[in-house]
Order: structure tokens, then sequence, then C-alpha cells
């Protein structure tokens, strides 16, 4: 019987403890992407531990609030490490802004960034310095190889969810006690 291919766009990404990359343990993509000829997402779970938003606009060379040194600089991944992207809720006004999701976009045009700065963002955005990104086929081979699981996009997870607590709520929301998982992979 021939399997009838499905996006995961707009979903998470959860890795499986065996994950033994250190960029990915315990980490949750939103997918902000995926066809045939590949798939690419950005991590919510991991801020960088020594950028902030202010040095990110001054690199920009765009003015700031005075509260831009509170925004954190997530780890998007280890694709396009020296990009910029903002995954975002409404408006979904900005130049460079794909959809992703009823949702969700995700932007990395100059008019967000200088937005951001100035206090004047989307309600909900984050900034990620890099992505993840695969081939054709590559992510559907790593979810059959139990590397991955996939679940629904949840703006609370993404948005107001503690970093740290992100990769098990995302588990527990399709019923997964992370608690009872393995770290060895099985076929049956």
């Amino acid at each position: 019987m021939e399997q009838t291919w499905q996006s995961l766009k707009g979903h998470f990404l959860m890795a499986m403890p065996g994950l033994a990359d250190p960029n990915f343990y315990q980490s949750v993509i939103c997918l902000s992407e995926h066809n045939p000829n590949g798939a690419m997402g950005v991590l919510i779970s991991r801020v960088h531990p020594e950028i902030n938003g202010k040095m990110i606009f001054d690199e920009l060379q765009i003015n700031t609030h005075a509260n831009a040194r509170m925004i954190p600089v997530y780890i998007g991944g280890p694709v396009h490490r020296n990009e910029l992207f903002v995954l975002h809720g409404p408006p979904f006004t900005w130049s460079g802004s794909v959809r992703v999701n009823e949702e969700l976009a995700l932007s990395n045009s100059r008019d967000i960034f200088e937005a951001i700065a100035m206090n004047q963002n989307p309600e909900s955005f984050l900034i990620s310095l890099g992505c993840a990104g695969w081939g054709p086929g590559q992510l559907e081979s790593e979810i059959q190889a139990n590397v991955w699981i996939n679940g629904p996009f949840s703006k609370t997870i993404t948005f107001e969810t503690a970093v740290e607590q992100r990769w098990e709520s995302a588990m527990r929301t399709i019923g997964i006690d992370p608690a009872m998982l393995s770290d060895t992979a099985g076929h049956a």
C-alpha cells in the first residue's frame, strides 16, 4: 500500500532521548517549512548564553529601546548560524513574513527587527540565530529511525512556557511522560 506524503509544516518536532547530537538534545523545533524538497525549522528550546537583542540590534545598526538587552536570542539550529530569523505571532504584515500556520509566521526582514528594537513588535516573538534544516527525505528517515517525534504546534509552549520546560511540555501535549522514555530505539 502506497503511503501518502504529509507535510509537518507548523508542527513541533521533539528530540527523542536517544538523539546524541548535542545541538538537539531535548530540543523542540517549530517546523516553518516541510515539503518534498526538505524541511526547515527553528529551535525554540535553547537560548544563546552570550547574545541578547541589544547586541543583535547594535550589529545591525538599529536604534533600540531601553530594555532591548532583556530580549533573548535563541540558538535556532546548526544551519545558517549567521542568519537571523523571527518566529512570531500577529501581525503578519512585515515585508518578509512567511506564514507557517494560522497563528505563526517566520520573518527575517529588517522592518521586523527595527520594530522589535523600538518595542513595536508583534504580540509574541522569538529571535533566533540559525535554523535547523533537512534535505529531501532526510527528516522522514529520521522520524522512522525514532530520532524525532512530532506533535501539534502550541503558541503557549513557544512563547510563554519557560525555555527549560518546553521539551517536557511539548511531549506531554501528545500524551508522553518524558520520564518513561528510553534512550534506546526499538523496532517492531
